[in-house]
């Protein structure tokens, strides 16, 4: 099985051809492919087979910004290998050119994005797709070589006119050493220079979570990333520690399924969990991922007790109530007294507003929480309805604001936090809501005898609504008892009641895992072009988030 790229075709949100960019063989045309991958209905997958063409083409896709990146080849590849490269591609563009990327910034810089394609894939082969390492070799010019290039001066760009001197020979004999053996670090730009040297970490984790009836923990996930912002001259080299509840048997439970950036050493991982070794790159990437299994490990007492599954925000929800059972109410379950934030506070840096390593040491936060003071936000119960209801009235918040309107699926429920916790760390709120669903047979007859109408003359009378008439004998055997008649009801509402409710709310200064970062420092004798007593400023910030995780069934 081969891994060669034959082309890349960009389209717009108009599906007209804004790039081609051929790098082998002679894959079909952008015409010819366009058709016939519109032609398969939405959602469309990433890699479509056609068999008509001529040769059969395999054909990826990747959709982004509103904008169609499309790669065909004829012959047995690696699909991990195409659609990454497409991924990189946009992350590359998107680098240079700026976010959000757009037609109308490839169609302005076609020299610079020929040069990225050319340097990223070399007949086929994919080669550099590191952002720092293509500055290196790409020269973007900037809006004074664009000026004099408008007006024919030469300037910056090799395009216009090399540069005199001396200087320009050291230039071209940097880019040709360059170019021939490539950069010792491909994910790091040569010479960098801060005047001020940062390095910031934001560990970021989703959960998703499922509650059955019953109030047991089916599933409980986190998906969690570690993000790395390097503002450091030279060539540093840092060592990131992080640690989890139970110690070392509790860090190789809790990361599991990791990927790392290319700049870790996987050797110093797996000899010692935890332990991050690495050369960042410059500026902001995802240093790390991972997956943890918040459910306790019943099999180690000690992970077990360290590792216990908690939610500052959950939800209970009771239906049927009422006369008819045309009511349900949703409690709302608020919980501020996280697990570790008193001792975190006091053993690790807090999020950005303070120093780590050299600075350690509790400080208020900028960001509105901090691993010492949790703060809990952006609280919203969704409840979805079924579609067999009508409409939802007499909606009751004991505390924020409940929106639904005829039509919609969910119920939307904004508590506020501050009101709704309490001093001791818990609060909740309550909802009641009363359902309407499709009226019945027998509601239909009784809505309909209020106002008659007379065929002859053409007028409507009020007389059966204003007069007590008397029941006709069809009337009298259709009359049933009233509580069976109530019955009846319950049995109907039931089917109309929520069967689920989900919780979103933010979290900052707290991770579910339990996850922390003990220390981050910089390998003074490894690290090139730092300087000598040359202390970075270092900061921390956690985050958990819930975007509708929080599932609890009814």
């Amino acid at each position: 099985m081969s891994g060669t790229i034959e082309a890349l075709y960009i389209f717009d949100q108009h599906n007209n051809t804004i790039l081609q960019h051929i790098y082998r063989s002679r894959p079909p045309a952008a015409r010819t492919l366009l058709p016939l991958y519109l032609a398969h209905p939405t959602p469309r997958p990433s890699l479509i087979y056609l068999p008509n063409t001529l040769p059969p083409t395999l054909l990826f896709s990747l959709e982004h910004s509103q904008l169609l990146f499309l790669s065909p080849t004829s012959a047995d590849t690696e699909p991990l290998l195409v659609l990454e490269f497409l991924h990189r591609v946009v992350d590359v563009l998107e680098d240079f050119l700026g976010a959000p990327l757009l037609a109308t910034k490839i169609e302005g810089a076609y020299d610079v994005v020929a040069q990225l394609l050319g340097e990223m894939c070399d007949a086929g082969a994919v080669s550099n797709t590191e952002p720092n390492a293509l500055r290196d070799v790409v020269e973007v010019p900037g809006w004074m070589g664009k000026l004099l290039g408008g007006v024919g001066l030469p300037g910056s760009s090799p395009a216009l006119g090399p540069a005199s001197g001396t200087l320009a020979l050291q230039k071209q004999q940097i880019g040709l050493t360059q170019t021939a053996t490539g950069p010792a670090l491909p994910w790091r730009r040569a010479n960098v220079r801060h005047t001020s040297n940062e390095m910031y970490v934001d560990i970021v984790e989703t959960l998703s979570v499922t509650i059955a009836p019953s109030g047991r923990t089916l599933s409980a996930f986190a998906n969690g990333s570690i993000a790395f912002t390097s503002k450091l001259s030279g060539v540093p080299d840092l060592l990131l520690q992080i640690s989890a509840p139970g110690g070392k048997m509790g860090m190789e439970k809790a990361i599991d399924l990791p990927v790392f950036h290319p700049c870790v050493r996987l050797a110093r991982w797996k000899e010692k969990p935890g332990e991050l070794s690495f050369v960042p790159p410059d500026g902001g990437f995802v240093l790390a991922g991972y997956e943890v299994d918040l459910l306790p490990d019943t099999s180690n007492s000690v992970i077990a007790n360290a590792a216990k599954l908690y939610l500052p925000a959950s939800v209970e929800v009771t239906t049927s109530l009422g006369p008819v059972g045309a009511e349900f109410e949703a409690r709302l379950l608020l919980s501020t007294k996280f697990p570790g934030s008193s001792s975190h506070s006091s053993s690790s840096g807090a999020s950005r507003g303070g120093g780590l390593g050299s600075r350690l040491g509790p400080s208020p936060s900028a960001f509105g929480g901090s691993s010492g003071q949790p703060a809990l936000e952006d609280v919203v119960v969704s409840i979805p309805i079924s579609a067999s209801v009508r409409n939802i009235t007499d909606l009751r918040a004991s505390r924020g604001e409940a929106h639904y309107s005829p039509g919609d699926s969910t119920i939307e429920w904004r508590v506020p936090t501050k009101a709704a916790a309490t001093p001791s760390g818990s609060g909740g709120a309550t909802l009641r809501c009363t359902i309407v669903g499709a009226l019945s047979e027998e509601e239909d007859e009784e809505r309909g005898n209020g106002v008659s109408f007379d065929a002859a003359s053409g007028d409507y009378t009020d007389d059966a609504y204003q007069s007590t008439a008397v029941p006709t004998q069809k009337e009298v055997k259709s009359t049933k008892p009233q509580d069976q008649r109530d019955l009846r009801k319950v049995q109907h509402n039931a089917t109309l009641m929520p069967s689920s409710a989900t919780v979103s709310f933010s979290v900052k200064g707290w991770l579910a895992s339990g996850l922390k970062v003990d220390s981050l420092t910089v390998n003074n004798r490894t690290s090139k072009g730092l300087g000598e007593g040359v202390k970075p400023y270092k900061g921390v910030k956690y985050l958990t988030v819930s975007r509708q995780g929080v599932e609890i069934r009814c």
